[in-house]
């Protein structure tokens, strides 16, 4: 007789995002299992404009800028209130920009904000990395990452352990709403070298996450993204047991 409405789910998850952006919260409640329901706190970003408008390349200082407090920690305090079981960061760059010790400080000062677990996306590849076996890694980068903000995630990674093959920013439309699954598909496989182990597509705004399964078929590798990897760092925060299939071996 009842229809579904959203209340009876197991497990609640939050995320912060970009104040324009739909892309990380979309791609997580997409992926999510039954039973798992994601719940989003936007926070001001500088380099995005209204409508999800943004510059070609995003600079730097907003970048940074975004992880700063107070706004953020206002927002995960926020968010925290609400009856979830962990809160993610919707934000690749900021990791990159600061690298693993400066990602490292913001998760343990909004974590001790929230008073629950606070999950970092290139924090949680590389745990998800260790977890499949992967030492060298293809690192793509979303178009509106200049050569200088790809750099500094091939750096990241480097420093997290990895070996990064090769890394570069996808050449599509530097646009979020622009970005075609099949167009994207056909980059990766076109550049990913064969000794890399696994291939890490960055930015949470990139649209991604529905080419994983095929891109894991075409090149007999594991495929992660800087969503799915979100998503799978919450789920074990949250000691929940529930996995989304049909997105990567990661969730296996």
């Amino acid at each position: 007789m009842w229809q579904p409405d959203g209340w009876d789910v197991r497990t609640r998850l939050g995320v912060l995002v970009p104040h324009s952006d739909v892309g990380p919260e979309s791609e997580l409640q997409a992926m999510a299992p039954d039973g798992v329901c994601v719940h989003a706190n936007r926070v001001p970003f500088g380099a995005m404009a209204a409508g999800g408008l943004m510059d070609p390349t995003i600079p730097l200082a907003p970048v940074q800028a975004f992880v700063e407090p107070p706004v953020i920690d206002d927002a995960t305090v926020l968010l925290a209130a609400a009856p979830i079981s962990a809160i993610g960061i919707g934000f690749t760059s900021s990791s990159y920009v600061g690298g693993p010790d400066g990602e490292r400080k913001v998760v343990d000062r909004l974590t001790e904000r929230a008073g629950l677990p606070v999950v970092a996306p290139c924090a949680a590849a590389v745990a998800g990395f260790g977890a499949l076996g992967i030492e060298r890694i293809a690192l793509f980068s979303p178009p509106w990452f200049d050569n200088e903000l790809d750099q500094l995630g091939a750096e990241y990674f480097v420093a997290q352990g990895l070996d990064v093959v090769v890394h570069a920013a996808c050449e599509l439309p530097s646009n979020q709403r622009s970005i075609s699954p099949s167009e994207l598909f056909a980059w990766i496989v076109a550049h990913t070298p064969g000794d890399a182990d696994g291939v890490f597509i960055g930015g949470n705004g990139f649209r991604a996450v529905g080419v994983i399964a095929a891109l894991e078929e075409d090149l007999g590798r594991p495929v992660v993204t800087a969503n799915s990897a979100l998503l799978w760092g919450l789920l074990q925060a949250a000691h929940s047991s529930a996995r989304p299939t049909k997105y990567g071996r990661l969730f296996d």
